[in-house]
């Protein structure tokens, strides 16, 4: 009985972390980076000077780390789903439009020529013109061993927490309350990895 259970326990935990992977690899890293931006404007404001500037880059390299992390499981994610990032409003690059070399939009049905969801901020109940807000701060606040809370400011004023949850080889997270993607540590090392490579 036991061995039926876990089996079935496996092969869920397997069936997420695989949509977990698919979501993330078709969103790719391709967004607008709001949570890394944040950390950009903060270095660049440090200091006036181009080569103190790469020094506080330098010492930043593990905040960089995890905001791109963030960035590309969580936010580029949504952003490319909803079609607009919900932290600073920026419509995804692959709704762009430019010149291309081949139209296909108009023989396909519409419902494949936008992204599906409705954007994170209009479900939470705030107007449509509140999505060109954008991000004023980030906190990072641990709560424990396995959970790390995101603190979000907007210039408008509003706030929002973003929590990451460890559950086993799996990161839960959530905005306000509100489940809105899962990624496994494996995704979420590999993210890092080539930041680590570019950094050094």
């Amino acid at each position: 009985m036991m061995n039926k259970i876990s089996k079935v326990a496996v092969k869920k935990v397997a069936m997420v972390a695989t949509v977990a992977s698919l979501t993330s690899a078709l969103s790719a890293c391709v967004g607008s980076n709001a949570v890394t931006d944040k950390v950009m404007q903060f270095n660049l404001e440090v200091v006036d000077n181009r080569y103190a500037r790469g020094g506080v880059n330098i010492l930043l390299f593990p905040v960089y780390a995890l905001t791109l992390a963030v960035d590309v499981v969580v936010f580029n994610s949504l952003e490319f789903w909803t079609g607009s990032n919900p932290l600073n409003g920026s419509p995804h690059i692959f709704d762009s439009e430019v010149k291309t070399q081949y139209q296909i939009n108009d023989n396909l049905d519409p419902s494949l020529r936008k992204a599906p969801l409705k954007p994170l901020s209009q479900k939470s109940g705030t107007k449509a013109s509140d999505t060109e807000k954008s991000v004023y701060s980030v906190e990072v606040n641990p709560v424990n061993e396995n959970t790390i809370d995101y603190d979000i400011v907007y210039t408008t004023g509003e706030k929002a927490v973003l929590r990451g949850e460890k559950v086993g080889e799996l990161v839960n997270f959530s905005l306000n309350g509100e489940h809105v993607t899962t990624a496994s540590i494996d995704d979420l090392q590999a993210y890092m990895a080539p930041e680590q490579k570019t950094k050094s």
